[in-house]
């Protein structure tokens, strides 16, 4: 797949234009997980400015996955049986992760942020083991996701999953531990190696230290034991005093501000507009960034505004944005869901999960603590083949349990023509163009498309002939018409992107 070149020379200045279908769909499905036909129609027209925001409101509204009956349990409330206990939590584990599911189905751009978050706060769930850790992470994840970035990074770093991943619950006063004080710069805060030494990396250690009280039982919620901290002077990007946990936050986005918001801001860009942020090809994404990241700092590090200034301009709607970015597996079935609006369950849910941790995304659990590096390492000779047959597979299911809904989504998608014309190309090019950012590359592709959609129902139907003509609407085959179309889109390149 041919890799896109950054050459977008459009600015921050708002988008005016009323939103077409084209811009519509890109805003949702970067924004969201894509959205239905409905939704999708009923932002044509509108003005991108007053839609980001309400979509931006309702993510700040939305509501956090209520804490699950065994949130603070701990080992002693789990059966002495190994078996059982074992059983029990895979049962919750797996009641939590459809919970996730359904709020990344549900949750807008709400959820859409604590996803990326949870590849940028990397934690891996087989490191701590606990699913009371899982939930309270996740649960900083959301409610984080669009507010004070310099709150979140105080916060997340207190989470038993953090502490535990990251060995801050190993740090101890006079034995510090320096690995969650390496990554709160190279990879959650300044990125690597800016504007900090390794020096400042040994002080600071030693001002996190002392979160290692773990109580009795296992899965319990850390905490602080003065006991374990570091009393010393600690001199950190030049400030001196006896730091603690608090302070280094402090010090951190006090000395450091520019340089968190360049970083944050360069990482937003590329999830959401581009993965090439260099510009080196005429493009302005430094500019841009640099934008992004002045508005950050002026709103003291509130995250809310950032978004705001980027949906809403030229440079996020400039057609160069459009199709440029591969879907990761998540995006791959989500998008699916949302796209065709066909009715799903819980089984969905997980078995989608489960397929994305067979292709390259395994939920709460990356591939380090560098997270997924997204883009085109999700495609690979595996990977592609993986994505086409599970693809393929829950199309099938899709249409196994109803297979009616595969000719609403046709009708819904080409209105008139599949009411009434007995021309299959124009019934199948707009069901085409919605699975695709900018359609089919080539004639050629569209005839292959075109194939696929007319089965193998005799031309004389489509033709008039001396039979009744075909609509998609009356024709019985029309369902699995639809069906085998999505089946050849599911393996298209464009298919693959956003």
């Amino acid at each position: 797949m041919e890799y896109f070149i950054n050459c977008n020379t459009s600015t921050l200045a708002p988008y005016t234009t009323p939103l077409d279908r084209l811009r519509a769909a890109h805003l949702y499905r970067r924004l969201d997980f894509s959205a239905s036909v409905p939704t999708i129609n009923n932002a044509i027209n509108q003005n991108a400015g007053s839609l980001v925001d309400s979509l931006v409101d309702q993510a700040l509204a939305a509501p956090v996955i209520p804490a699950p009956a065994w949130a603070d349990w701990t080992n002693a409330n789990y059966p002495d049986d190994d078996d059982l206990a074992g059983q029990m939590r895979r049962a919750q584990f797996e009641e939590f992760s459809i919970a996730y599911g359904n709020a990344l189905l549900t949750n807008g751009l709400r959820d859409r942020m604590s996803f990326f978050w949870s590849n940028h706060f990397v934690t891996e769930i087989d490191v701590y083991n606990c699913n009371q850790f899982l939930y309270y992470y996740i649960n900083c994840l959301q409610r984080n996701a669009l507010g004070n970035f310099k709150t979140f990074v105080h916060e997340i770093g207190l989470t038993s999953a953090m502490l535990y991943y990251l060995d801050g619950v190993r740090n101890r006063g006079n034995n510090p531990n320096e690995n969650y004080g390496r990554e709160l710069f190279e990879l959650f805060t300044l990125g690597e190696g800016n504007a900090y030494t390794e020096q400042d990396i040994i002080e600071t250690s030693k001002a996190l230290s002392g979160y290692t009280e773990t109580g009795e039982e296992g899965c319990t919620q850390v905490t602080f034991n003065a006991e374990d901290f570091n009393t010393e002077n600690k001199t950190i990007f030049g400030q001196t005093g006896n730091w603690g946990y608090d302070d280094v936050i402090d010090i951190l986005f006090n000395e450091r501000g520019n340089e968190i918001a360049g970083f944050i801001c360069k990482k937003l860009y590329e999830y959401f507009v581009h993965p090439d942020s260099t510009g080196e090809e005429g493009g302005n994404a430094l500019d841009i960034i640099n934008g992004m990241a002045q508005t950050f700092v002026a709103n003291n590090f509130e995250i809310a505004p950032v978004l705001r200034q980027l949906f809403k301009s030229q440079h996020f709607f400039d057609e160069t944005t459009i199709g440029v970015i591969i879907k990761s597996p998540f995006d791959l079935y989500l998008n699916m869901v949302k796209e065709t609006g066909f009715g799903y369950d819980d089984t969905t849910v997980i078995n989608m999960i489960d397929s994305a941790g067979l292709i390259g995304q395994q939920l709460f659990d990356p591939y380090d603590v560098a997270g997924w590096q997204r883009d085109r390492q999700w495609i690979n000779t595996n990977f592609i083949i993986g994505r086409w047959l599970t693809s393929e597979m829950f199309l099938q299911r899709f249409y196994q349990d109803n297979a009616e809904q595969f000719r609403d989504l046709g009708l819904a998608l080409s209105g008139n023509a599949g009411q009434t014309s007995n021309n299959p190309d124009l019934v199948a090019k707009p069901i085409i163009d919605w699975f695709t950012p900018k359609g089919l590359l080539t004639d050629a592709d569209y005839d292959r498309a075109y194939i696929a959609f007319r089965s193998d129902v005799d031309v004389n139907y489509y033709e008039g002939g001396t039979q009744p003509s075909w609509t998609l609407l009356g024709w019985e085959t029309g369902p699995s018409q639809v069906y085998l179309l999505l089946r050849h889109m599911s393996r298209e390149p464009e298919f693959q992107l956003k």
